[in-house]
């Protein structure tokens, strides 16, 4: 069973995104208010993936990206953001994030992009 750390600072992205997950048999390890928590949680618990918020409070999705991906070159991030982020999705592409999903979200598309990775 694929591990998933989700990191967001809104509680319900959270829970629906540990709801759609575990549906579909992954296991949700941990959660993460925000990437400085995320980061620390990636070393703690090894997760086979990120689902990463690109705007938090405190520290950002780019730079928890960038900070999981020192301490794990081969970390599986998946970067969760609202539209019209386009530059920032283009900073995380090229700061190694594997996928990308686009919030208001489809479960289909949260799927197809865990299995392509």
């Amino acid at each position: 069973m694929k591990k998933v750390l989700i990191v967001d600072d809104a509680a319900f992205m959270r829970l629906s995104l540990k709801t759609m997950l575990e549906k579909n048999g992954y296991e949700v390890v941990g959660e993460a208010e925000d990437g400085s928590v995320g980061v620390k949680k990636y070393k703690e618990l090894k997760p086979d993936f990120v689902t990463m918020d690109i705007t938090m409070p405190e520290m950002d999705g780019i730079k928890a990206l960038k900070s999981i991906k020192e301490f794990d070159p081969e970390s599986k991030v998946i970067m969760i953001s609202a539209m019209g982020q386009d530059s920032m999705v283009r900073e995380a592409v090229i700061s190694g994030a594997k996928g990308f999903i686009v919030k208001p979200f489809k479960e289909e598309h949260v799927l197809k992009t865990l299995s392509k990775i």
